[in-house]
């Protein structure tokens, strides 16, 4: 490839947060509460002084912690609420789960811990007669399907080829906005040492009995040695859809509809460069979850399931052991995970292949999942959001001197691109990404992490530790659906206005 040819890849970006009305850091309620307390104090002030202090002095109380907010943007309350909550589930136990026979579950089975335990595992048959299995979120009257896919690798590919891969993308998300019903959607990328079970099972049966023993010395080193140096790699694709209020869940029906929808979001997939894609069944969905909480297992999965064609596993029997959830780091069963959620998207332009080291298979780890999160908006919405960004961006343009004018002029040209590519008919997306990574013990998850944050950095993302909360980050990274806007307390939208 010519020098020309190389400068001229195509980048990506222009990914922004939209912007909130509001007062600096406040929020809608946050600056109507700023503006009332003033207003307050005045008309207070009219009587005595010291009636118009008892109204500010609280006001000032309780005003400040909005305005105190780390580098993530998080104020002081959610800080204390996030601590509050880490003591609450300590005092009571529920930083240990204990399952099996010597539990005190249900029929003494190892049911997946936390949000997972909530779930029901139900199975159908789409349009060409493929098992898929369906997870029901019990307490959110949710349902996921999961897809697997194998994505065209991108060596040797032609630049205008991976553009055309990212523009179907595009547009396979896109086509989410319109998907009756979908709460959010997410993409799992796991990669892990290779067991060479596979390898083994290929190459060993068909040796021959008369072959020269140095012939079969060289396969045999060859099947022990090759999975050293090779890695194997899963991408899990999860769609989450949900109930409209009022309804009564009916299984059937919805897995009835489910099953119509599968087929044409697998062609979407594969025309974005997915490569091979099918559902999974129940019984892969349950083995995948069983190898993420006990790793050591994964080749004795494997080997089972190239031997007799399955390992008949059950979603009740897909869970640890045993787990403990410390401040900044997850044991479960043979593994230690540690996961980190982000804070910051790449600023300005980037290729195609930014995340490529985070995605690829990191030395030392047993296992790494990253999970890029997914909330596809609905065009109405979408068209009112570019829209209150793009009038928000002109204000802050013409409203400043100097370089905070030059910064939103900066503001301003990425508003209208995004509102000219929403009127095209682009569509609006939510995202957001989460690592997990799984050692094999506690004194290696410091060397993991400082490799993490090293291919954070190059992949130009800011990201902060899970702490606090690292069992229910671990399960967000599972190909089971669970989508973190869904499951907080305080409704999203009114958190935003604060």
């Amino acid at each position: 490839m010519s020098t020309h040819a190389a400068s001229s890849s195509p980048t990506y970006g222009n990914w922004r947060r939209p912007r909130r009305p509001g007062l600096g850091p406040f929020g809608m309620i946050g600056t109507a509460g700023v503006f009332g307390g003033l207003v307050v104090t005045l008309l207070a002030s009219l009587f005595s002084l010291a009636a118009a202090m008892v109204i500010l002095v609280p006001t000032a109380v309780l005003i400040a912690p909005l305005m105190m907010r780390t580098q993530d943007g998080r104020n002081l309350y959610q800080l204390i609420a996030v601590r509050i909550a880490w003591m609450r589930r300590k005092s009571k136990g529920s930083t240990t789960y204990v399952s099996g026979p010597l539990s005190r579950r249900a029929a003494g089975r190892f049911q997946p811990p936390g949000l997972l335990g909530r779930m029901q595992m139900r199975e159908g048959r789409d349009a060409y007669d493929r098992d898929f299995g369906v997870l029901f979120h019990r307490s959110r009257n949710l349902y996921t399907i999961v897809l697997c896919c194998e994505p065209d690798g991108g060596s040797l590919v032609d630049p205008d080829q991976v553009d055309n891969w990212v523009a179907s993308w595009g547009g396979w998300l896109a086509r989410l906005a319109h998907e009756p019903g979908l709460r959010g959607a997410s993409v799992i990328v796991e990669t892990a040492p290779d067991s060479g079970t596979r390898l083994a099972h290929e190459v060993l049966p068909r040796l021959s009995p008369d072959a020269p023993a140095a012939a079969r010395a060289v396969m045999e080193e060859v099947v022990e040695r090759y999975p050293q140096a090779s890695s194997e790699m899963h991408t899990y694709i999860t769609l989450t859809y949900g109930l409209q209020a009022g309804q009564k869940p009916k299984h059937e029906e919805l897995i009835t509809d489910l099953a119509t929808r599968i087929p044409g979001l697998l062609s979407g997939l594969v025309g974005a460069g997915g490569g091979v894609a099918y559902p999974l069944s129940a019984e892969r969905i349950a083995e995948v979850v069983r190898v993420a909480y006990d790793p050591a297992v994964a080749g004795e999965v494997l080997d089972v399931r190239t031997q007799y064609g399955g390992t008949g596993l059950e979603w009740d029997d897909a869970g640890p052991a045993a787990c403990v959830e410390d401040v900044a780091s997850y044991q479960h069963d043979s593994g230690v995970s540690r996961t980190w959620m982000l804070t910051l998207a790449p600023r300005g332009t980037v290729r195609a292949n930014v995340l490529r080291g985070l995605l690829e298979a990191s030395p030392g780890t047993r296992r790494k999942r990253v999970a890029l999160l997914y909330r596809p908006i609905d065009p109405a919405t979408s068209a009112r959001i570019v829209e209150a960004d793009r009038r928000a961006a002109q204000f802050m343009a013409t409203s400043g001197r100097g370089m905070v004018q030059a910064r939103a002029a900066t503001e301003v040209r990425a508003a209208e691109q995004t509102a000219q590519e929403e009127a095209t008919g682009a569509g609006l997306v939510e995202f957001s990404l989460m690592l997990t990574v799984t050692v094999d013990s506690v004194e290696e998850l410091a060397d993991a992490s400082s490799a993490m944050r090293n291919l954070q950095g190059a992949a130009r993302l800011s990201m902060r530790p899970a702490d606090r909360m690292q069992a229910a980050a671990f399960s967000c990274t599972l190909p089971v659906g669970i989508l973190p806007w869904e499951l907080t307390l305080i409704p999203r939208d009114l958190r935003e206005a604060l």
